[in-house]
C-alpha cells in the first residue's frame, strides 16, 4: 500500500481504542480512587499543572515518570499499581493493591494519597471512593450479615452482577473518613481481567454521577432566577394587549429580560450537556454490570431510580423551563416588532396624506397667484400700451376706452399663454425633460 494514501490521523485514532487499558485484579484486593476537579471552567484548564501533580506522587514513590503528553498513566509504586487518566473536566487516580486492610474500610488503605498531596491539588475531590474485592463464600447468604457493619441499611443496594460472577454492595454513603465504600464478592475463577473491569465501571459509576449532579446546583440556582424573570415576562406579555401603550415602551423593557435570558443559556449550556452526557454514561455503566436480584435486596436501578434520576429529571426540567422562556421572550419581541412596524407603517400613511393635502392646498395657491399674476401682468401691460397706441387711436378717431377695451382681450390671452409657457417649461425641468 502507498503510504501516501494514510489518513495523518489513522494511526493516532486506531492507537485510542487502546490507550486506556483496564486494569487488572486478583482478589482479595484493594481499591483507592480518587477523581480531582477544578470548580471553574474545568474543560479548558491548565493540564500541565495536572501532570505536575501525578509527577510529584510518582516520585515520592520512585515509579516510571509520566509523559507530559500523554491523557493516561499506568505504572507500580511499590505494593500499589497506579492508573491515573486525564478527562475532558477532572483527572482520576486509581490505587490498586493485593489484600485487605485488617479492618475493613479502614482509610489507612488509602496512604500513598497523603492528605497534604491532595491538598495541593489543581482541583477539587468530587469523588473518592474505597472498593474491596474479596471472594463470595460458598454460601452468599452470609454476605449480609458481613457487611451489615459496613454499610447504611436505609440505603444498602447489593446485587448479582455479570451473569452472578460477583456481588457488588453499597449504601453510596460517604464514611466518616471521607469515603464512599463499594464491597465485591466475587466467584473463585473469575479471570483478573474481569475483576479489573468490574471495578473500573464501579467507579467510573460514581464519577459520572457525581459529576452529572454538579447540573443539579446550578438548575435549583437557574430556577430562582428564573422564577423572578418569568413574572417579569408574563407582566410585559400581558401589557402587549394594552393598546394605549406604545409598542417601542414594551420593546424597551423586554429587551434586558431577553438579554438575562440569553446570558443564562450561555452560562448553564455547557454544564447541562455535560449532565446529560455522564447520565449516559451513569447509565450505560449500570447497563453493561447485567445486575440480577441478590436476596430479595435493593436493586442499583432501584436505588438509582428513587434517588438519582429525580436529580436529573429537576435538571432537565430547569433546562427546559430556560429553552421555553427564550422562544417566548423571542416570540414576544417577535409580535413587537411587527407591532412597531405596523405602526410605523400607520404613521408614515399620515404622513403621507397630510403631504398630499399640503400639495394640495399649494397647487390651489399657485393656480391662485397665477391667476392674480394674469391679471397684474394685463393691468400694467394695458396701461402701457393704451398710451403707447395712442396717437394711433387718435389719427383713426377711436376714444381711448374703445382702445383699451381692444386691448384687454388680447393682452389677457397673452399674458395668459405666457405664464402657461413658464409653467410648462418648469415642470419638464422638475422631471428632467429637456
Amino acid at each position: 500500500m502507498n503510504p501516501a494514501a494514510e489518513h495523518p490521523m489513522r494511526y493516532a485514532l486506531v492507537n485510542e481504542l487502546h490507550a486506556r487499558p483496564s486494569p487488572r485484579l486478583s482478589a482479595p484486593a484493594t481499591a483507592v480512587f480518587l477523581a480531582f476537579k477544578e470548580p471553574g471552567d474545568a474543560a479548558n484548564r491548565d493540564r500541565a499543572r495536572d501532570h505536575a501533580h501525578l509527577a510529584e506522587i510518582v516520585s515520592r514513590h520512585g515509579g516510571p515518570r509520566p509523559d507530559p503528553s500523554d491523557s493516561h498513566y499506568q505504572g507500580r509504586l511499590g505494593r500499589h499499581e497506579l492508573k491515573w487518566e486525564s478527562h475532558t473536566e477532572f483527572v482520576t487516580y486509581m490505587a490498586m493493591t493485593p489484600g485487605l486492610p485488617i479492618r475493613p474500610f479502614d482509610p489507612s488503605a488509602a496512604a500513598i494519597f497523603p492528605d497534604a498531596w491532595q491538598n495541593e491539588a489543581p482541583g477539587l475531590r468530587i469523588a473518592a471512593v474505597m472498593v474491596q474485592v474479596d471472594l463470595l463464600p460458598e454460601d452468599p447468604a452470609e454476605i449480609p450479615d458481613r457487611i451489615a457493619d459496613w454499610f447504611a441499611a436505609d440505603s444498602l443496594a447489593a446485587v448479582w452482577v455479570l451473569e452472578e460472577s460477583a456481588v457488588i454492595a453499597s449504601d453510596f454513603r460517604i464514611d466518616p473518613a471521607g469515603w464512599m465504600r463499594i464491597s465485591v464478592f466475587v466467584r473463585p475463577g473469575v479471570s483478573e481481567s474481569r475483576i479489573g473491569r468490574l471495578v473500573h465501571r464501579l467507579v467510573e459509576l460514581e464519577t459520572y454521577r457525581a459529576a452529572s449532579m454538579l447540573g443539579l446546583t446550578r438548575a435549583r440556582s437557574l430556577t430562582a432566577r428564573l422564577n423572578a424573570l418569568e413574572s417579569r415576562l408574563s407582566a410585559l406579555v400581558a401589557s402587549m394587549a394594552d393598546e394605549a401603550r406604545p409598542a417601542e415602551e414594551v420593546l424597551h423593557d423586554l429587551l434586558p429580560i431577553a438579554t438575562e435570558l440569553e446570558a443564562q443559556a450561555a452560562q448553564h449550556s455547557f454544564r447541562f450537556g455535560a449532565t446529560r452526557a455522564y447520565q449516559a454514561i451513569v447509565s450505560d455503566r449500570i447497563e453493561v454490570l447485567r445486575e440480577t436480584r441478590f436476596m430479595q435486596m435493593k436493586m442499583l436501578t432501584e436505588f438509582m431510580r428513587r434517588r438519582y434520576l429525580p436529580a436529573m429529571r429537576t435538571t432537565q426540567s430547569a433546562e427546559a423551563r430556560l429553552s421555553e422562556m427564550q422562544a417566548r421572550a423571542s416570540r414576544s419581541g417577535e409580535l413587537l416588532r411587527t407591532r412597531v412596524e405596523v405602526e410605523r407603517r400607520a404613521q408614515n400613511q399620515k404622513i403621507m396624506e397630510r403631504m398630499d393635502r399640503r400639495a394640495d392646498l399649494q397647487l390651489r395657491l399657485q393656480h391662485t397667484v397665477e391667476g392674480l399674476s394674469v391679471v397684474a401682468i394685463s393691468y400694467y401691460a394695458i396701461g402701457l400700451l393704451s398710451y403707447a397706441l395712442a396717437p394711433l387711436a387718435s389719427a383713426l378717431g377711436l376714444d381711448k376706452a374703445v382702445t383699451i377695451a381692444v386691448l384687454t382681450p388680447l393682452v389677457l390671452v397673452v399674458a395668459w399663454a405666457g405664464i402657461r409657457r413658464v409653467r410648462q417649461k418648469l415642470h419638464r425641468s422638475e422631471h428632467g425633460e429637456i
